[in-house]
């Protein structure tokens, strides 16, 4: 075999059979490792140093680990998200890091637009009264009387607005980087600042990258901001909220309600308050559960993957 590859990535891990004879054609020896959510720190160090290249989750490549992988070329990840990997020490190191841009952009929005009409509707309480026996007819809105305030207008925050649009929401966003006049106008979105979108929104939706600029981008400042009526939903990544001041918040009714696909620390803890806050829905981090976004992304993983082998080898 040419290449050793350590695979860790959670969503390839179990199709890996279905791709091995094609990788072991190319050269390469799997290296399958055993992984929840992703592995640490500690968990990388006594694996990588043998290894060509990376098929990875949200592994944490930190500048410790990189500088322990004497072998490696490539880091391929599984998706779209680099947050975890020290992507300036791989480039001090030689290491190429490579990604999935626009991998779950659909699936993204669309989770983002059903919390968006569970809140409005009401459906899950609704759902929860009928079970428990009650007749209740709660207030609802429809999307066309509610603003929509969407925090980083990247292709999965574009996508949101897009969807929005089609429910006649008022539309406002911030995001640092310049957006397309025709995109505004096909949209008829408001770019104002963090600051005016928290005051102003219905629904707070987070789509940004995590950055030291975006860490608790909304903390407890934030947060206070925010309507006593609104919601916020995160699909981006934990850390972009504060979530202790976002528990408090919650617990104190000065929120209506969140929607959290992601947390600081994943899987969330079993002793996380959140868990036991009605007003907040939660799920395992799988807003990009698709199976047609699936199999792009294992076949753009693999096709990274050994074309960052070959070109090495070439050089």
């Amino acid at each position: 075999m040419r290449w050793r590859v350590l695979i860790s990535a959670p969503y390839f891990l179990p199709v890996v059979e279905e791709f091995r004879s094609r990788l072991e054609a190319e050269g390469v020896e799997i290296i399958c490792a055993p992984v929840r959510e992703r592995l640490s720190e500690d968990e990388l160090l006594p694996l990588i140093e043998t290894v060509d290249g990376v098929i990875c989750g949200d592994d944490q490549f930190t500048e410790r680990v990189l500088r322990e992988a004497d072998r490696l070329k490539v880091i391929s990840k599984w998706g779209t998200g680099i947050d975890s990997i020290d992507l300036a020490a791989a480039a001090k190191l030689g290491i190429r890091v490579c990604n999935t841009p626009n991998a779950f952009t659909d699936a993204v929005a669309d989770t983002t637009l059903g919390y968006i009409l569970c809140f409005a509707r009401r459906l899950p309480q609704m759902n929860q009264d009928i079970r428990r026996g009650l007749w209740t007819k709660p207030d609802a809105v429809s999307l066309r009387e509610c603003t929509l305030g969407v925090v980083g207008v990247g292709n999965i925050g574009k996508a949101v607005v897009r969807r929005a649009r089609a429910f006649g929401m008022t539309l406002l966003g911030t995001d640092p980087a310049p957006l397309p006049d025709s995109f505004i106008a096909e949209t008829g979105l408001r770019l104002v600042s963090l600051s005016r979108l928290l005051c102003e929104a219905d629904f707070v939706s987070l789509h940004c990258d995590l950055n030291p600029t975006s860490f608790h981008l909304i903390g407890r400042p934030e947060l206070a901001r925010m309507r006593p009526s609104a919601y916020l939903i995160n699909t981006s990544r934990g850390p972009v909220i504060d979530e202790p001041a976002l528990v408090e918040v919650l617990k104190a009714r000065s929120l209506a309600g969140a929607a959290l696909d992601v947390f600081e620390v994943e899987p969330l803890p079993r002793d996380s308050p959140l868990r036991a806050l009605d007003n907040c829905l939660l799920a395992p981090h799988n807003s990009n559960s698709s199976p047609a976004a699936r199999l792009r992304v294992h076949e753009s993983t693999i096709v990274n993957l050994l074309d960052a082998l070959r070109e090495n080898d070439a050089a």
